[in-house]
């Protein structure tokens, strides 16, 4: 025993070191550089996306939530909601409550099986109960469009412990593609890797479209998607350029209400006005076309200046019509010729006026002069304006509460119409479909006779890749 102890000991202190390091490599290739070669080296086929915001995981993209989950229901072509990871869902209590049955046999990415207490939606004023089968959730007040606030994507948390290195968050789904790993710039995701069967997405982020162009052309990304246009990029050869109508947007000459100036009668003229050539893109109003709830033959206030004038005269200006219209570089063309049509439309005015046996203060006609003075602003302040140019998202559900009733701090054109307030109190709060069509397509009859805005074209998205 004691020759088997020196023998030992002497091969310990001669060669011990490298026993050492033989058991340290060992650890650090199984537990770091194995693992990161298994990450980095696939034969799948890789995609480079452009993703333009600023994101952290808790706010991904709708796009990135949809590939990596799913919601209790999903959203058909017309908006309707549809059932999906819920067999049905039932109203309960007064139409207070909903509660969602969830399908049999569905399973996490990671192989748990999916539970009622897994479905979680961080909905204020909503109390969420489960039994073994179903999701109640207790509503303050009815509420329509619940069903579709549960379309979106529900993701599990876990946190991912590492030896030697800092623990990471990693996101669970419902299907075949899968979180593979992430990298953060401060507080904002800097890329984001996903994970298919056949297939690899790595999503790399930037803050405006001109810096995912700027990275499309350095060969960080292959991918550019929905853009609001395609840049300099158009005439580049060997690039595949697909420009889609998205319905769900559109773009608007929205009225600060609020300005004593723009009365109702200054805002149908300037509708009125205004070309509005789009063809298929024309936006009637701030509805998709597609919609179940979309109405078909509203006021479209196509180009009338006869009309413009009497809405002018019929209420003669006291002051001179100065206005600044602020928009984004991206209409900047589109604000120009406004300003211009505005220019020529306001020479047909004064001269109607001037020639008109109805007006008796001929000194009144210059007022009928619209003039534009254009700010471009790429982050517009929707908080200080009198004229403003952007697009606008148009919400899933017809309920619109949150941009045209009165009480609410999102209406950034300060509209109020105690009509238009009891037709989307009434929207919200009534179950029966076809009754909500009826409110609905009254509350774009109502709106487009006392126009908050000049709803313009549905707004143009580009596809870029190589």
């Amino acid at each position: 025993m004691r020759k088997i102890y020196w023998y030992i000991s002497s091969y310990i202190r001669r060669h011990g070191w490298v026993f050492l390091a033989s058991i340290i490599g060992t650890i650090v290739f199984f537990s770091i550089l194995l693992p990161f070669f298994l990450k980095n080296i696939t034969l799948k086929k890789q995609h480079y996306i452009a993703v333009v915001g600023q994101h952290t995981l808790s706010n991904l993209p709708t796009i990135i939530k949809q590939q990596l989950s799913s919601g209790l229901t999903s959203i058909r072509s017309d908006s309707s909601p549809q059932a999906m990871l819920a067999e049905k869902w039932i109203l309960e209590d007064d139409n207070q409550q909903y509660r969602f049955v969830l399908k049999k046999g569905i399973f996490w990415q990671d192989g748990k099986e999916l539970v009622p207490e897994d479905v979680y939606y961080n909905f204020t004023d909503v109390t969420i109960v489960t039994t073994p089968n179903d999701v109640i959730f207790k509503l303050p007040e009815a509420f329509a469009p619940f069903p579709v606030a549960v379309s979106e994507s529900i993701l599990r948390s876990t946190v991912e412990k590492h030896f030697l290195l800092p623990s990471t968050t990693r996101l669970i789904g419902i299907g075949q593609y899968e979180m593979l790993d992430y990298k953060m710039l401060g507080n904002y995701l800097k890329e984001l890797r996903i994970d298919g069967p056949d297939e690899r997405y790595i999503y790399r982020f930037y803050s405006t479209e001109d810096a995912a162009v700027l990275a499309f052309k350095k060969g960080e990304v292959d991918v550019l998607l929905d853009l609001a246009s395609c840049h300099d990029l158009c005439d580049w050869p060997n690039l595949e350029v697909v420009e889609d109508l998205d319905y769900d947007s559109y773009l608007a000459l929205f009225f600060n209400n609020a300005d004593p100036q723009l009365t109702k009668n200054i805002r149908q003229a300037m509708s009125y006005a205004l070309e509005k050539n789009y063809g298929q893109a024309r936006a009637n109003s701030p509805f998709n076309p597609n919609s179940w709830a979309y109405l078909e033959g509203g006021k479209d206030y196509q180009k009338d200046w006869t009309r413009a004038i009497e809405r002018l005269i019929d209420e003669m200006p006291r002051e001179p019509l100065n206005f600044e219209l602020t928009t984004t570089t991206i209409f900047q063309e589109e604000a120009k010729m406004m300003k211009e049509e505005l220019d020529n439309f306001s020479q047909e005015a004064i001269r109607v006026c001037q020639q008109s046996s109805d007006v008796e203060d001929k000194k009144l006609c210059d007022n009928l002069a619209i003039n534009l003075q254009i700010k471009i602003n790429n982050f517009p302040d929707t908080n200080n304006f009198q004229l403003l140019l952007i697009g606008q998202s148009i919400p899933i559900d017809p309920d619109q509460y949150f941009m045209w009733h009165s009480t609410q701090a999102t209406n950034f054109t300060h509209y109020k119409n105690t009509r238009i307030d009891s037709l989307l109190e009434r929207g919200r709060q009534t179950i029966d479909v076809e009754e909500r069509r009826s409110i609905y397509q009254e509350f774009q009859q109502f709106l487009l006779e006392d126009p908050p805005a000049v709803f313009l074209r549905y707004l143009d998205r580009f596809s870029i890749a190589r």
